[in-house]
């Protein structure tokens, strides 16, 4: 009965965990906008013409949210007219092997489907 305890308790993290990084990630964009500023600092109109689709109201919201969690920094470039930057945080920087697996394990599913 207590190993059965144990392992309920231990399943229940595992799953909170998860559910934790799927909430910070929610939705279309998200993941897509860090992987693009994975290589590199971009500003605003870079990632939108990056992210094909994206408008610059959910642009801008997204990019919020990340920079409230700390994955992302924001930083006003000086220019006329004022421009901003984004780049990743050192703390976004321990979701890039995630996503980079995301991105590979798709390619291999994209060649699994397309193949049969």
């Amino acid at each position: 009965m207590i190993c059965k305890e144990a392992h309920l308790r231990q399943c229940r993290g595992y799953l909170l965990a998860i559910q934790d990084t799927l909430q910070l990630l929610s939705g279309k964009w998200k993941v897509s906008i860090m992987a693009c500023l994975g290589y590199g600092k971009k500003r605003f109109s870079d990632l939108q013409r990056e992210l094909e689709g994206i408008g610059p109201k959910m642009l801008s919201k997204q990019l919020y949210e990340l920079e409230i969690n700390g994955l992302v920094e924001r930083t006003e470039c000086d220019s006329r007219p004022q421009t901003m930057e984004y780049q990743i945080t050192e703390y976004g920087q321990s979701l890039q092997p995630l996503i980079h697996q995301m991105a590979v394990w798709g390619g291999q599913h994209r060649r699994r489907i397309m193949h049969q």
